[in-house]
């Protein structure tokens, strides 16, 4: 299910997934595939990790690699869940074909 909120969103970031939902900043986003696609492939994770541990794996690697990058945003752009999610964004069907926890393979590259 897809929601819009406005005034969730700090600076460029446009969407997120928050178990079972994915959440856009304006209306006109519903249509971006690759955005949608991104956010699904987050949903995916989410699911597969039981949505819970999903939340503090994520929080938990976004601290260590800011204190490994001492950049908060360089840190997000690593975090294993959101490497796999922007490299197969563009790839319409990569949830038919995706494996099982495939994020882990982005934890070292």
């Amino acid at each position: 299910m897809i929601l819009v909120f406005k005034h969730l969103f700090y600076k460029n970031y446009v969407g997120l997934s928050l178990w079972p939902f994915i959440i856009l900043k304006n209306d006109s986003l519903k249509s971006d595939s690759k955005l949608i696609n991104h956010e699904k492939i987050h949903l995916r994770q989410q699911q597969e990790l039981l949505i819970i541990p999903f939340y503090v794996l994520y929080i938990l690697e976004w601290l260590l690699r800011s204190i490994l990058y001492l950049d908060s945003y360089k840190a997000y752009q690593n975090i294993s869940f959101e490497k796999e999610a922007y490299y197969n964004e563009d790839n319409l069907d990569y949830l038919k074909e995706r494996k099982a926890l495939s994020f882990i393979k982005y934890l070292w590259s």
